[in-house]
């Protein structure tokens, strides 16, 4: 068919005409939250040392267990992190422990231990949630709280005569190992070295302490006449833990024939520089999150850690996040369960309020702000964690560390420092971002674990 066009077509025209472009664009750049709102601290040294009163709080870590077949047993060096075995590091005499714990399953409602009745064993959770309860002032049932996977209780039973102040009823199918008392005084019996460490961990608990396990700091108030004041003093614990910066590093590769040619009307090197530190910055918040060092979910102090009531989050369960500290700042959730949150509420007809950081519009909860994390990872079987906290060094909180003025700062604490160009015409460049963070107190930090978000 012969071309009936009166004019000049579009794709002849577009020979002539300048394209309007856009920078080069990046679906891997987030909110970065945790990077805004934490407050970030002077490091010229390199690494930060959190002094704290010396603490008298031992053990209360998480176990882990290994499946052969159909049995399920505790890894024997796990067995440390019970409060009576901390730093004990005999393996033949851990492994002789867990080779006496016996497995057992408990179905949805079985009740696993009765207040008032005599606790003669250790109790190690494999897999499953149980609910710990206790009468209340008038009689009635209350919940104590959550226990789940890699959690125990009755540690003290191994050693002393008592009753179960709870009562433990399994909420899901639950997997125990047990260790009775019988089993470790059998093993205590033959073991000096076991004995000798049962009989430290009894006397450092006969000194006296706060609430929170630090050492009492003894004072007189309310007398009358002229008793004998007490003397006193403050300790510090012996070996502090220091923090030191970690670095996020990439060498970005540009060709000079690139940067010559073709940086009209965009420079080629900026453009390459701006969305390798995007990257990096992704990748620091990524670390402050996840490292097993310093990052937030690995920090958490135990006793700072809970777990869903039921399952999904619930107002309930975020009241009683909120209630581990004072002056929780922010809430920290991966976007999905913040939208679990919501659902949940919806379904008991509450609605969350808002709050404005940073100039915008974000979701709160008891006017806290709920900032939402895609680092905060979601595992296979579709739970999460949620993470509270209070922030700033002058209310004891959690703080972010970094050092500026460094050599060739492209940003604060991270610098572009030219390496030279190589044989082939390669301009190479070292990309490095230094950065930490630091919890100054354990109940500065809290975890909400177990959060199903299906």
């Amino acid at each position: 068919m012969p071309d009936t066009r009166l004019s000049l077509g579009t794709q002849a025209a577009r020979k002539l005409a300048t394209t309007t472009k856009t920078p080069p664009q990046m679906q891997e750049i987030s909110p970065r939250w945790l990077l805004k709102v934490l407050p970030w601290v002077e490091v010229p040294g390199g690494a930060y040392r959190v002094n704290r009163r010396l603490s008298y709080l031992i053990g209360d870590g998480r176990l882990s267990f290994e499946q052969l077949g159909g049995v399920t047993r505790v890894v024997p060096a796990e067995l440390g992190e019970l409060p009576l075995l901390r730093a004990f590091g005999d393996p033949e005499v851990l492994a002789a422990l867990a080779g006496r714990c016996e497995q057992r399953t408990a179905e949805p409602g079985e009740v696993l231990a009765e207040q008032g009745t005599d606790a003669d064993a250790v109790h190690l959770i494999a897999h499953g949630r149980v609910t710990r309860s206790g009468p209340g002032a008038y009689g009635q049932e209350v919940a104590l709280g959550v226990l789940a996977d890699g959690e125990f209780y009755g540690d003290r039973a191994l050693v002393t005569e008592s009753q179960w102040p709870f009562t433990v009823r399994a909420t899901t199918r639950v997997v125990l190992l047990t260790l009775s008392r019988a089993a470790f005084q059998q093993v205590l019996a033959q073991s000096p070295a076991l004995r000798a460490h049962v009989e430290t961990y009894l006397n450092a608990h006969t000194h006296e302490q706060n609430k929170y396990g630090e050492a009492a700091i003894h004072m007189s108030s309310g007398h009358s006449g002229e008793p004998v004041i007490p003397g006193t003093y403050v300790e510090y614990e012996a070996a502090p833990r220091e923090y030191e910066l970690s670095a996020a590093q990439t060498v970005l590769r540009v060709h000079t024939r690139v940067t010559d040619l073709y940086s009209e009307p965009m420079n080629q090197l900026d453009q390459q520089l701006r969305l390798t530190v995007e990257a990096l910055r992704e990748r620091q918040e990524h670390e402050l999150v996840n490292n097993r060092d310093f990052g937030l979910l690995h920090n958490a102090d135990f006793r700072q850690r809970i777990h869903t009531r039921t399952g999904p989050p619930t107002p309930d369960d975020l009241d009683d996040l909120l209630a581990r500290r004072r002056k929780t700042k922010l809430y920290l959730a991966h976007p999905r369960a913040i939208a679990a949150f919501h659902r949940e509420c919806t379904s008991r007809g509450v609605y969350p309020g808002t709050v404005e950081v940073d100039g915008r519009t974000v979701n709160a909860w008891r006017g806290v702000p709920i900032l939402p994390c895609d680092k905060i990872p979601i595992t296979a079987q579709g739970t999460t964690s949620i993470i509270a906290m209070r922030t700033g060094e002058e209310d004891r909180g959690v703080i972010g560390l970094h050092r500026t003025g460094i050599p060739d700062e492209y940003a604060p604490s991270l610098s572009v420092r030219r390496l030279g160009i190589t044989d082939k015409a390669i301009a190479q460049y070292l990309v490095t971002a230094y950065y930490s963070c630091a919890v100054l107190v354990p109940d500065a930090l809290g975890v909400l674990e177990s959060v199903e978000i299906a």
